[in-house]
């Protein structure tokens, strides 16, 4: 952890106008800077520096904030990797606190086997440079593939020789310990004791984290040789884990973020060969299927991804898995066929940028268009259509946003022929069925400790709060991070953003009001609280929640109990998130206000004998009343309920 200390001296020391610099033509506008915006594709520069202000701001896509901020989202870096990153530039020290021997012998090994990588990196590029085998065999390789050399050196692609131990004996030469080459997957020993190398004879393609080290290599074969794997990847290391890295995400990512759209494809090839042709922003799960930690590593840049395949029935059937992981990561998704025949690298070789970009807008569709294509076209026996329909409900089922589910059900409602209510009965039980299955493995868990809190004699939410109540707590698990109000100046002069959550809690705490169900109260109360840690979502937060009386309320919330107004249905946008807000609080207000009359009529029935406090009792009759008519008065016609 950086101490406060080191974070103020690098504040100190950080110039907005030289760290933008290093990304941005900057040109002096006044007392500002002005440059063509990092974050999306303008020809009118539109992005202001402030020295002044320490802060930067694109006037198109919105897009800013202080140095650390730039450096976060321009870099997608967390929070404490801008830091380290702003303190390596102005060569300020980081003080942490000390680790323990174990943690600083792992952090020793690690290190080593990052410097080896590294070493492994540059004895391959040298080997296809400048070896007669290398010149004769790899390289002329990447040229049938119609490689440039520009793209070689982009993607730092190299050569192994082809005896066994040339590797080894290179780096045991240079001191390299024998035992760090076997960790990192570099070699391994045979029986007999002997060190060989994994990639010997084969083209190297190396693998690059997001920051752009290298923790991997993928080996291709050369000869036809069907004895042996046409690829070889690295084994799982103490710094390489393929679940969590993607290959070609370093050069990727600026690309993903400025056009809002990551391609997936299959592997290093296809990577490679679309970067030449000029579409830069594709990553391939080379080595591995799809995984849950490749698929947020994507998500840290677009929510939007297009999965291109090349036409194999087999493949494509394999890949319907790796959709559903998507959509239950909050991705929207999209699938592109190429033409038979065709696979991302050959159709990249036949096009520029422009034609290949163009072709996926045009025939990309999404994947209820794609599964239904892939999985009705020509089926007419009942039981497959049913199993066929069920496959891409449970699809839907997947997808996070209510919003955008139910406008599935609708579109599948009326590309299927099956009614809308019979595809929401069957979403909702794969729906509560994963619901479910969470639960369990939480109940597993809890049971590994003895001092978890036991869940309580289960009451309906509806027995303890309102209709109205509860959908407003809704809004809270869906919704409680997403940014409902911009800009709003405190009462202290701070400038700050209202998510769901903190403005459902300001409102209410402004008139002391507060939830019937002291539950809903306590998970308002930890939503605001996590409202700002890093990456929260509500919705995973309280679906995961160690309490079990908590998760199974919001388990209970995600699957439609209760509808919306289909005037409030019609998009998931910024207003219409406000509108259902700002309803559902005038709606709890109104309840509120109907409950306390109702309240005053039974106190005004009793004190007919005490005129005094029948004054005032009638006086504040009146008062809430006229309360209530302007609440009516702002809720018009449009009521949610």
């Amino acid at each position: 952890m950086i101490d406060k200390a080191t974070i103020d001296k690098i504040m100190d020391a950080a110039n907005i106008v030289d760290v933008v610099s290093e990304f941005v033509s900057l040109k002096k506008a006044g007392v500002n800077y002005k440059g063509l915006c990092p974050f999306h594709d303008e020809k009118t520069p539109s992005f202001m520096v402030s020295p002044a202000k320490g802060y930067c701001h694109c006037f198109s896509c919105g897009k800013g904030g202080n140095v650390v901020g730039f450096i976060m989202e321009h870099e997608q870096m967390t929070y404490v990797e801008a830091l380290r990153w702003l303190a390596r530039k102005y060569h300020i020290e980081i003080h942490e606190r000390e680790l323990s021997d174990e943690e600083k012998r792992e952090e020793s090994e690690r290190e080593s086997l990052f410097i080896v990588n590294e070493w492994a990196l540059k004895y391959f590029q040298h080997n296809l440079r400048n070896n007669v085998e290398g010149l004769a065999i790899g390289m002329q390789y990447f040229r049938s593939r119609g490689f440039r050399d520009d793209t070689i050196e982009k993607f730092k692609l190299g050569y192994a020789l082809p005896e066994r131990d040339a590797l080894a004996k290179a780096a045991l030469a240079k001191g390299f310990k024998e035992q760090f080459l076997i960790d990192t997957g570099l070699c391994y020993k045979k029986e007999d004791g002997q060190l060989q190398d994994r990639y010997a004879g084969r083209v190297i393609f190396p693998v690059q984290t997001v920051t752009g080290r290298v923790v991997a290599f993928g080996g291709r074969i050369l000869n036809n040789d069907k004895k042996l794997a046409k690829y070889v990847n690295s084994p799982e290391s103490l710094i390489y884990h393929k679940s969590n890295e993607l290959y070609g995400i370093f050069l990727a990512k600026q690309a993903i973020t400025k056009k809002d759209r990551c391609y997936l494809v299959e592997g290093y090839i296809d990577v490679t060969s679309m970067h030449q042709s000029g579409v830069e922003n594709v990553v391939a799960s080379s080595g591995t299927s799809l995984t849950t930690g490749q698929i947020r590593l994507i998500h840290r840049f677009t929510s939007n991804i297009t999965v291109l395949y090349d036409g194999d029935a087999a493949g494509i059937h394999a890949s319907i898995r790796g959709i559903d992981m998507l959509l239950g990561e909050g991705m929207n998704v999209k699938v592109l066929l190429l033409p038979d025949g065709d696979d991302p690298d050959s159709f990249a070789q036949k096009h520029t940028a422009q034609e290949f970009q163009d072709y996926i807008e045009e025939h990309q569709t999404d994947f209820i268009e794609f599964k239904t294509q892939l999985l009705l076209n020509g089926v007419t026996d009942p039981i497959k259509k049913s199993e066929a329909i069920n496959s891409i409900i449970k699809s839907v089922s997947m997808i996070k946003d209510q919003i955008i589910r139910a406008t599935y059900i609708t579109d599948c409602s009326h590309r299927l022929g099956v009614n809308e209510a019979t595809l929401i009965n069957t979403m909702n039980k794969f729906i509560r069925g994963e619901m479910e299955e969470q639960q369990k493995e939480q109940r597993r868990e809890a049971a590994k400790q003895p001092q978890q809190q036991q869940p309580l004699s289960h009451a309906t939410p509806m027995q303890q709060a309102s209709k109205v109540e509860y959908m407003l707590m809704q809004m809270v698990v869906r919704h409680g991070q997403e940014i409902l109000y911009k800009d709003i100046e405190t009462d202290d002069g701070q400038v700050v953003d209202l998510s769901v959550s903190q403005y459902i809690s300001y409102d209410l705490s402004s008139d002391n009001l507060r939830f019937h169900n002291e539950l809903f109260n306590r998970m308002l109360e930890e939503a605001v609280a996590h409202n700002d840690d890093e990456g929260f979502n509500a919705e995973n937060y309280f679906t995961h929640h160690p309490d079990v009386n908590i998760s199974t309320m919001a388990t209970d919330m995600i699957i439609d109990h209760f509808q919306l107004s289909k005037s409030l249905q019609v998009r998931k946008d910024e207003d219409t998130l406000k509108n259902q807000v700002v309803h559902l609080i005038l709606d709890f207000r109104m309840d509120y206000v109907e409950q306390h009359l109702k309240e005053l009529q039974k106190e005004i029935s009793l004190a007919v004998d005490d005129t005094e406090k029948l004054m005032k009792l009638m006086a504040e009759y009146k008062d809430t009343q006229e309360i209530r008519n302007a609440i009516a008065k702002e809720l018009g016609n449009d009521i949610v309920i």
